[in-house]
C-alpha cells in the first residue's frame, strides 16, 4: 500500500511525486542504519555518575591535566566543531520544512536529531569538564549562531536539501576525525569522543548519499540541476557567525579541514553517484552534468589560490581562548 503524500508545499509536483515514491526506500535505509548503529551516550565516554565520586574526581583531574597540552589551533577546531554540532535546531527545522512532519522522512528526521543531539552534549561535557575554554565567551558565540539562523537559499527544493546533507555530513565526519587524530597524542579521551561522533556522521552520510542516489535514479535531470546549485560552494553551518572566517582559516592552516578536503568529498560523491556516466539526459541535464564534472578542477584552483594568498604565517586571537595569540 502506498503512502500518502507529505503535507508540505516544498518542491514542484514532480519532485513531490518522487519524494513520495522514495518513501519505501527511505524506510529500508532507516532500517539498514539501525542495523549498523551502535547507540552510545555521552555519559559512556565521560561519566558523571555519582556512585564513586572519588574515582570520578580522579578521572576528571587526569583529563584536565592532559588537556592542558592541547595546542590552541586544536582548541579552535574543537570550538568550531562544537558550535557546528550545536546548530542542530536549524537542521531539524530545515529537514522538517522541506520533507514534511509525516511519513518515513519524519521518522528519520526525529531519529537523526536524537542521534545528533548527543554530539553537542558529549563535546560540551568534555570542553566544560576539561576547562579548555573561556566558556562564557563560547556560549555567547553559540547563542549568536542560533539567533542568527541558518537559511540557505534552496528555493523550497527538497533535492537541494538532500544534496547538501550528503556533503555536509561527510564534511563534519572529516573535521571530527582529523581533529581527533591531532588530539590523540595530547589527550586520548577527546579523541575517543570525536571518533564516536565521526562514526555517527559516516552512517548519516551513507543515508543521505543513498537517498540522493535514489532521486538521481528517478529524476536525473532535475536532480543534477539541484546538485549543481549546491555543490560548487558548500555553505557550512555557522558561516554567518562572528569570527567564523578566522576560525576556519586556523583550521585550514592546521590541516584539519579546508578546501582540499571539500574537493575530495566532491570527487568521492561524483564517483559514487556515477555522475559522469549518466545517460538518457535532456540537453539541460547534460549541461548540468558537464558543469558538475568540472567542479573538482575549479575547487583545486581555488585551493591553490587560497594557499598562495595565505603564504606565510598569520596571527589570530579569540576570546574563547582568553585572547592568546595563535601564530600559524
Amino acid at each position: 500500500m502506498g503512502s500518502a503524500a507529505p503535507r508540505h508545499t516544498f518542491g514542484t509536483p514532480d519532485q513531490i511525486a518522487v519524494m513520495v515514491d522514495l518513501q519505501n526506500f527511505v524506510r529500508e535505509q532507516t532500517e539498514d542504519h539501525l542495523a549498523r548503529r551502535k547507540l552510545w551516550f555521552p555519559n559512556d565516554l565521560l561519566s558523571a555518575d555519582a556512585h564513586d565520586l572519588e574515582a570520578a574526581e580522579a578521572d576528571l583531574a587526569e583529563v584536565r591535566e592532559a588537556a592542558k597540552g592541547l595546542p590552541d589551533s586544536i582548541r579552535v577546531a574543537l570550538a568550531l566543531n562544537l558550535l557546528t554540532e550545536e546548530g542542530l535546531p536549524h537542521f531539524h527545522r530545515l529537514i522538517a520544512t522541506h520533507l514534511g512532519n509525516e511519513s518515513p522522512w519524519s521518522t528519520w528526521n526525529n531519529m537523526w536529531t536524537a542521534e545528533e543531539d548527543r554530539h553537542g552534549c558529549a563535546m560540551r561535557d568534555y570542553v566544560r569538564d576539561a576547562r579548555i575554554f573561556n566558556m562564557g565567551a563560547l556560549e555567547k558565540m553559540q547563542y549568536h549562531y542560533i539567533e542568527a539562523g541558518f537559511n540557505p537559499d534552496w528555493q523550497q527544493d527538497p533535492y537541494r536539501l538532500l544534496a547538501y546533507t550528503s556533503m555536509q555530513e561527510k564534511a563534519t565526519q572529516v573535521a571530527h576525525a582529523n581533529t581527533g587524530r591531532m588530539c590523540s597524542k595530547y589527550e586520548p579521551r577527546i579523541q575517543r569522543i570525536l571518533a564516536h561522533i565521526a562514526g555517527d556522521e559516516s552512517r548519516h552520510y551513507a543515508f543521505y548519499r543513498a537517498c540522493f542516489g535514489g532521486i538521481l535514479a528517478r529524476d536525473p535531470d532535475n536532480a543534477l540541476y539541484s546538485l549543481l546549485k549546491v555543490m560548487p560552494a558548500l555553505a557550512m553551518p555557522g558561516h554567518n557567525m562572528p569570527g567564523y572566517d578566522h576560525m576556519s582559516d586556523v583550521v585550514r592552516r592546521a590541516e584539519i579541514y579546508g578546501p582540499r578536503n571539500y574537493q575530495a568529498i566532491v570527487e568521492e560523491l561524483l564517483e559514487h553517484w556515477q555522475i559522469g556516466a549518466l545517460t538518457g539526459l535532456s540537453g539541460a541535464g547534460r549541461e548540468c552534468q558537464d558543469k558538475l564534472m568540472k567542479i573538482p578542477a575549479r575547487l583545486a584552483r581555488m585551493a591553490d589560490y587560497l594557499d598562495g594568498k595565505a603564504a606565510g604565517t598569520r596571527d589570530f586571537s579569540f576570546d574563547f581562548i582568553y585572547d592568546r595569540t595563535i601564530t600559524i
